[in-house]
């Protein structure tokens, strides 16, 4: 099925995505799908089916999510993006049939997109890979915060930082960058001389509203 009504937001990390959803949706007085809003359904979610999602929602030990191997840290995002584009896929219909307009930060595929977005509903945002790595705790962003100070707390958190930024240097790479450059959506390059409101108005120009 198509989601005629929703406009689907995706692209790489401290590109501003969660930000322009935000004010899409307030401007428009549309359902807000923000960053992991799926996250709603976690707690019923099983381990056979969702092992991903599953095992950062039961650690025992929050530590351990940083201490993983950046390969395993690669690995395991790339399960969650999958497991969590089964999620989206079932809530949108319900938020979709509420007859607003639904402006989600996504992690459903680009292929996915494809075949379930309605033309001209899909939007790429983009930073520089190093931007994405470099400035990865900057944000006052709560769960960033979490894992940062999980790293401070490791017995040598210089080499448990250098770690971690490995890992997000696989999942931030000049390869996954190109691919959603040549997606085939429109793309928004992150520029740090353009406001908030005129990102706004440059995406309300491509999606037509």
């Amino acid at each position: 099925m198509r989601f005629e009504n929703a406009y689907f937001i995706t692209g790489s990390a401290y590109a501003g995505k969660s930000t322009l959803v935000r004010l899409l949706a307030e401007k428009h007085g549309g359902v807000l799908c923000g960053e992991n809003y799926h996250n709603a359904l976690l707690p019923e979610l099983s381990r056979e089916e969702f092992p991903c999602l599953c095992w950062s929602r039961d650690l025992k030990d929050r530590h351990d999510f940083i201490r993983r191997s950046p390969e395993d840290y690669e690995a395991w995002f790339d399960g969650v993006s999958k497991e969590c584009e089964i999620l989206e896929l079932r809530m949108l219909p319900g938020l979709c049939a509420q007859g607003k307009l639904v402006f989600v930060d996504t992690n459903i595929s680009p292929e996915t997109l494809k075949a379930v977005a309605a033309p001209g509903h899909v939007l790429v945002m983009l930073a520089d890979p190093e931007i994405s790595v470099r400035r990865f705790f900057d944000r006052p962003d709560r769960d960033k915060q979490f894992l940062y100070r999980l790293i401070l707390e490791e017995p040598d958190p210089e080499r448990a930082m250098e770690n971690y930024r490995r890992g997000l240097e696989r999942i931030n790479s000049r390869e996954r960058y190109e691919r959603l450059l040549r997606a085939g959506f429109p793309v928004l390059l992150r520029d740090e001389n353009r406001s908030a409101e005129e990102t706004l108005a440059l995406a309300e120009q491509l999606f037509g509203l």
